[in-house]
């Protein structure tokens, strides 16, 4: 029997089974069932209609997790139209070119961006303007839930097939403009049912969003969650002391963090020593380079909660491998702390190489270096209007497979070890050195709480590492450590020629909205009036 996999399926079956269940808790406190939740959605769903809004439009939203994005999300898909979230961090001139690039028809804004659209809105094709709060914000704006009231719930579901597009998700863009990556109904439904198998999501689970929304639709958990008929706890920003209240007050017992909401919430639980749970275990994963192994022993072991590392790309799903391999290490061993901080195995369904430059599969000896690519049901359908760019990323080295730009190892069990991003990659005096390497060495140091590593030119070398990093004083005055002591400290531990001999102390690391580090910024300013970079990819 062939049945479509349709994402709005997931509300409905939640509508089904939990209706009178709590769905969504709300940043102001409000609280909503799936039966409400799923009435918010058809009244989206309708006012879309009536403004003109058909199947395959593009709608976009630009919210900081809050309920309304949910609400907008499946109103958007009832209709067949396609969910066009977007990243908050981005600026007005991004905006105008994803909203031309994707030919927006109709956007929902949250009040605290929606003048970053006011700013474009005559340069860009979008037409219908709604935002949760009109009296914080210039221009003709349309409020949310009067849209929502006047609208009434009934609307005309379209007849839909599981290889159409519903969702186009842009890349951050940090080498050219942002790619429109497409995503089917087909590729959105079996993530979903991936994430819910290796994330162990169950109907009691409690969902904490650190995780924006707009990635990759929250790595598929504005699916997930709903579909398994979990309960969504929104969160307008990531703040260490609101995440711990949050999983104490709301017995929160999963939630997503890259590394560096992890040192956050490290640093404030060493300085106020909160209480770390509520009456759930909590499982947490993470993505993005590996975290230090001091976090996850914190994570785990102070903490109490179970750390997953898993890894993807927008284009992938995101998600495609898991790290949670548990007949690979024993509970409570300290050699689970060297398993979790690789990417790991390949999710279910889903094919992981690690290949040359002639498209061969590296050894397994988890030395020799090549770059993953990936093939499985969750991956991206194309780049909207880019064929171009769609045939390099699935042909480059191999053909048929999705070519991340990640070089990785790969060990006896099928187990991935990313090293480095292709243009991350550090070439001294004709030297590979991995940044990632370096990075947790350094991390290991009681002086540094962050830090990026990138290459910087060198006359002798061609280039060389630098760290920048961020002192464990908050201090980049006074970090507490020198340059030479660092130097020194990466000797101990690594290869000579793989030492930090440049050191920056910063306050802070400029980070995309889901806490990756955006080395990109850090290599701009560092090679400004060069000709090129050695290692560039």
């Amino acid at each position: 029997m062939h049945k479509p996999l349709l994402v709005t399926e997931f509300l409905d079956r939640a509508r089904t089974h939990y209706g009178d269940d709590e769905a969504v808790v709300a940043t102001s406190g409000e609280r909503f069932t799936y039966d409400e939740l799923g009435e918010r959605a058809d009244r989206f769903a309708a006012a879309l209609q009536e403004r003109g809004i058909e199947k395959g439009d593009r709608v976009a939203i630009l919210d900081p997790n809050t309920h309304y994005h949910l609400e907008a999300a499946y109103g958007i898909m009832q209709i067949g139209a396609v969910h066009t979230p977007l990243n908050y961090r981005l600026t007005p001139d991004d905006f105008e070119y994803i909203l031309s690039d994707a030919g927006v028809d109709a956007i929902y804004a949250d009040y605290d961006f929606a003048e970053r659209i006011e700013a474009i809105r005559d340069e860009v094709p979008t037409e219908t303007f709604i935002t949760n709060d009109v009296d914080a914000v210039e221009g003709n704006w349309e409020a949310f839930d009067d849209v929502l009231e006047s609208a009434g719930t009934e609307y005309d579901r379209p007849e839909m097939d599981e290889d159409e597009i519903i969702t186009i998700n842009y890349t951050s863009g940090t080498t050219g403009d942002p790619k429109g990556v497409c995503r089917t109904h087909r590729c959105e439904t079996l993530h979903a049912y991936l994430v819910v198998a290796h994330q162990e999501l169950a109907d009691d689970d409690t969902y904490l969003w650190t995780l924006p929304m707009f990635h990759a639709n929250g790595w598929g958990h504005i699916f997930a969650v709903t579909g398994i008929g979990a309960k969504h706890v929104c969160a307008r920003g990531v703040d260490a002391g609101d995440i711990f209240e949050a999983v104490r007050d709301e017995n929160v017992s999963y939630m997503c963090g890259a590394p560096t909401v992890l040192n956050m919430l490290v640093d404030y639980y060493d300085e106020y020593e909160p209480e770390t749970t509520g009456d759930s275990p909590v499982r947490l994963a993470t993505a993005g380079s590996a975290p230090p192994e001091a976090t996850i022993r914190t994570v785990e072991e102070e903490f109490g909660w179970y750390l997953k590392h898993v890894y993807g790309a927008t284009e992938t799903g995101p998600l495609i491998t898991t790290s949670d391999a548990r007949r690979h290490f024993e509970a409570g061993s300290d050699d689970r702390f060297r398993i979790k901080k690789r990417q790991g195995l390949a999710y279910l369904g889903t094919e992981i190489r690690v290949v040359d430059e002639d498209g061969t599969d590296v050894p397994r000896d988890d030395e020799t270096l090549g770059e993953v690519v990936v093939r499985g049901n969750q991956i991206m359908e194309k780049y909207w209007n880019k064929p171009e760019a769609t045939e390099e990323a699935f042909s480059d080295r191999i053909e048929g497979y999705y070519h991340t730009g990640d070089l990785a190892t790969i060990d006896e069990n099928g187990m991935i070890a990313i090293q480095d991003r292709k243009k991350d990659i550090i070439i001294s005096g004709g030297e590979n050195i991995s940044s990632i390497e370096l990075e947790d060495a350094l991390f290991d140091h009681p002086e540094v709480s962050d830090v990026a590593v990138i290459p910087s030119p060198s006359d002798e070398w061609g280039e060389t590492p630098k760290a920048f990093v961020v002192p464990a004083s908050g201090d980049p005055d006074e970090p507490g450590v020198t340059t030479d002591e660092l130097l020194e400290f990466t000797k101990e531990n690594l290869a000579g020629y793989k030492a930090v001999r440049r050191t920056e102390f910063v306050e802070q690391l400029p980070t995309t909205a889901t806490g990756k580090i955006q080395k990109y910024e850090l290599r701009q300013e560092e090679w400004e009036g060069e000709e090129r970079m050695v290692g560039q990819g």
